[in-house]
């Protein structure tokens, strides 16, 4: 202490745990978690007795909520009024409670999320079933407090006349708990609650024949009974809501999705945005036309009218998938139970329910016996008194006052202080012989009631009784058909892509260097397929008409590969220049795309095979390439820092490869010389490379194929050649030589192409030259021979590419 004796010096973590444990256990036991007995939280406890207290019942005329939210601030809540409304609001929307427990005229909010009117414009009282959480409240039924300033008093909590944190749920988050109680169907609450009346020992499977699962206000269909079960077992499950959903057919062949029920607490207005934004954003939802909101007082619906000939049913699988249309609803049931936050299942909640009820109607009890044996012995009295009315009589109008005369006829005949009180408050015309018949009639019934009463108090089963009567009595006023469906098994979505996608061939360009674009097939017919926009420099890698539905698979210098659906291109004209990849997928820096693969199915019984540039050869599954992420480019071959991929080709079990150096070594052997290996391998040796050797082309060599090889030189020179004569050997080979050797400026190997009858080459050189080569013009040589020169490289250019060109057939 300081000498002020204002400050103690005190360890800042001992102030603050002090504190905040306090803190916590307020907002644990007195505001974010409901009780286990009548399912309220304060404040709503709060507002609920301060209507009652008032007078503002359903029987009586509606009050401004304004004057209602001042009452409970100023005597039980001293907190925000808005935190007060809000929590006012919510006890009278029909879409956040089973039963309502205030009504509410004005605006009260709406499933959109829209805010009620103030409260100075609304009016309120409590509904019907609210009285059934009241009644006997002034019985001495539950225990009282005082209020925050000890100038009144409020109740711990309310008599609870059905099982309210059942029937209503709750949600609320506090420190360290948070909890998520569904609402149920009112007569399946009761239900349970007497059969485990009947059978303290019911299991929750017996308890489940008549409490099927929640009974959401906003209806819908619960997935998943399993989880119902565990969640009743231990407090804790999943089920999922899904959304009520009808297709119908509209004019035109069209269809349309009708939603009438959705997920509760779900927003409508932005579930309906949501939808509308998938629409706009998500290409696999092209056959989307409208998405429409057309609720109205009548009730809820929703509508996303198709585009011809798109099924609705591949839609709102993605739908649910994807949107709120379908949600997970996770169970954590947690109350206050003596005082302390626990983890409920529902044999503990219907005990907890059980059990208090059991206090209630014997506190009630006991005070209605109290009163039924107090007016008995006025009644006694008053019956003495009238069979000796003249004595006394005189004996009162002898006497000087009113204490004066109930001292006297207490002294005279021996009457008890409240029976002496009685006589001497009887008016006249009570001074009649007709009044001992109905004093008889009352004892008559006044000793009926007291062994009733004494009955309820001594035999446990008579209590219960009682306690089922009033149960039933409830379920007969206020039961209310289920809203909800529940099914036993939680359906698993399927998305198929060719529901979503529609099936549409498309015309899809891949230039060398990298710009790529769908095109579709009336804009390239528009343009008879000429006037393709490229740069002078670029050539095209990759054109075909290929489904909207199928896969491409860029592949890359580095060794990897893109994987793009033709259906997330962008749909661009073909007179325009098209989207550059690296805006797609990042690539590294002097990263090319080297060939294209367009794949209609992952599950055909092939192979990818792929080579490097110093002779590393490997095969991959095809069905190894489907990804679910493909943001980025995806290794297909390890290579090393100074390798490069080369050749990429779809291969089956049967086929043979060939490979070439630039110093004219040619192998062939068999695919099975080439183990299958996952994506991330760098593979095996394919052909064994003198010092400064390269692999220049790798040809993919069908069984029985009566191709021939057309081998371009450095130099110009065309040859053409029978594969007869590259035998098939082993791979990892230095292999045969293809040219014959000169001592001077000797021919090296450009490219070597497999041929058919009736195929063209083209050659390219780095001037712009071009030379068509007709192959069956060719004379075949031996493979010592260096061909014709065709194209003079120092005088037409250097070559930078050769490719094959189908001709018309003669």
């Amino acid at each position: 202490m300081t000498q002020t004796g204002r400050y103690q010096d005190l360890p800042l973590e001992e102030v603050i745990g002090d504190r905040f444990g306090r803190y916590s256990k307020y907002i644990i036991q007195d505001r974010a978690l409901p009780d286990a007995r009548d399912g309220l939280k304060p404040v709503q406890r709060r507002i609920l007795f301060a209507m009652f207290q008032e007078g503002n019942t359903n029987d009586k005329p509606f009050r401004k909520s304004a004057k209602t939210v001042g009452n409970v601030i100023g005597n039980y809540h001293p907190h925000g009024d808005s935190s007060v409304y809000e929590a006012m609001v919510r006890l009278s929307q029909d879409w956040k409670l089973r039963h309502m427990l205030v009504e509410m005229h004005g605006n009260n909010g709406s499933m959109d999320g829209d805010s009620p009117a103030a409260m100075r414009y609304t009016e309120a009282r409590l509904s019907a079933i609210s009285h059934e959480l009241l009644r006997d409240l002034n019985k001495g039924t539950v225990d009282y407090i005082p209020n925050f300033d000890d100038s009144d008093h409020e109740p711990v909590v309310l008599p609870a006349r059905f099982p309210n944190l059942l029937v209503n749920g709750s949600t609320g988050i506090s420190a360290g708990y948070a909890t998520d109680i569904p609402p149920h169907a009112l007569h399946e609450a009761l239900d349970a609650v007497l059969m485990r009346i009947e059978n303290p020992a019911a299991t929750v499977d017996e308890l489940m024949t008549v409490i099927k699962g929640p009974d959401f206000p906003t209806g819908a269909i619960i997935q998943g009974v399993d989880g119902i079960k565990k969640a009743y077992e231990t407090g804790k499950g999943k089920i999922v809501v899904r959304s009520k959903t009808e297709i119908e057919t509209i004019k035109g062949g069209k269809q349309q999705i009708v939603i009438t029920e959705i997920p509760y607490e779900i927003n409508k207005a932005n579930l309906v945005k949501r939808i509308d934004e998938q629409r706009h954003d998500d290409k696999r939802l092209d056959g989307i036309a409208d998405v429409r909101d057309e609720s109205d007082r009548t009730g809820l619906r929703i509508v996303i009218e198709m585009k011809k000939e798109v099924d609705a049913h591949g839609i709102l699988q993605f739908l649910f998938k994807n949107t709120d249309l379908q949600i997970t609803y996770n169970f954590n049931m947690i109350a206050i139970h003596n005082r302390r936050p626990t983890m409920m299942t529902l044999p503990l909640m219907l005990d907890s329910y059980i059990n208090h009820q059991k206090e209630v109607v014997t506190r009630r009890t006991a005070f209605d016996l109290k009163k039924a044996k107090e007016r008995l012995h006025i009644v006694a009295g008053l019956m003495k008194a009238l069979s000796i009315l003249d004595d006394v009589i005189r004996t009162i109008r002898a006497s000087k006052d009113k204490r004066d005369a109930k001292t006297n006829i207490m002294t005279a005949f021996d009457f008890s202080e409240a029976q002496a009180e009685a006589i001497v408050s009887l008016q006249l015309y009570r001074l009649t012989n007709t009044d001992i018949t109905e004093l008889q009639q009352e004892e008559e019934a006044l000793n009926l009631l007291v062994r009733q009463l004494e009955n309820i108090l001594a035999k446990e089963f008579v209590l219960l009784n009682v306690i089922k009567k009033e149960l039933l009595e409830v379920r007969k006023v206020f039961a209310e058909p289920r809203k909800s469906t529940i099914e036993n098994e939680i359906e698993e979505i399927k998305v198929t892509l060719n529901v979503l996608i529609p099936s549409e061939e498309v015309i899809v360009t891949i230039s060398k260097e990298g710009y790529i674009k769908r095109t579709s097939v009336r804009s390239f017919n528009a343009s008879n397929g000429q006037d393709f926009a490229m740069k002078e420099s670029d050539y095209l890698l990759y054109q075909e008409s290929i489904n909207m539905q199928h896969h491409l698979l860029l592949f890359t210098s580095k060794g990897n590969y893109i994987y793009q659906p033709v259906h997330e291109l962008p749909d661009i004209r073909w007179k325009d220049l098209g989207q550059h990849i690296s805006s797609i997928v990042p690539l590294d820096t002097n990263e090319t795309i080297i060939h294209v693969l367009g794949i209609g199915s992952f599950d055909q019984d092939l192979c990818v095979l792929t080579a490097s540039k110093l002779g590393q050869i490997k095969r991959s599954l095809l069905s190894d390439y489907v990804v679910q992420r493909y943001t980025r480019p995806i290794n297909t071959m390890n290579l090393k820092k100074e390798d490069e991929l080369l050749f990429v080709s779809l291969v089956s079990p049967s086929d043979e490869v060939m490979m070439t150096t630039y110093y004219s070594y040619s192998v062939r052997f068999s695919l099975d010389e080439v183990p299958i290996t996952g994506l991330k391998t760098g593979g095996v040796k394919g052909i064994s490379l003198k010092e400064l050797d390269y692999v220049v082309s790798v040809n993919v060599v069908p069984q029985n194929t009566k191709s021939d090889l057309i081998l371009i030189t450095h130099r110009g020179a065309v040859k053409k050649m029978s594969l007869h004569e590259i035998e098939p050997g082993g791979r990892a080979k230095r292999g045969v030589v293809t040219l014959r050797e000169l001592k001077t400026n000797a021919h090296r190997v450009f490219a070597v192409v497999l041929t058919e009858k009736n195929e063209a080459l083209e050659i390219v050189t780095d001037k712009g030259n071009k030379e068509v080569i007709q192959t069956n013009t060719i004379r075949a040589s031996d493979r010592y021979s260096n061909g014709s020169l065709v194209i003079d490289a120092e005088k037409d250019g250097q070559l930078v590419r050769v490719r094959k060109q189908p001709t018309e057939p003669q």
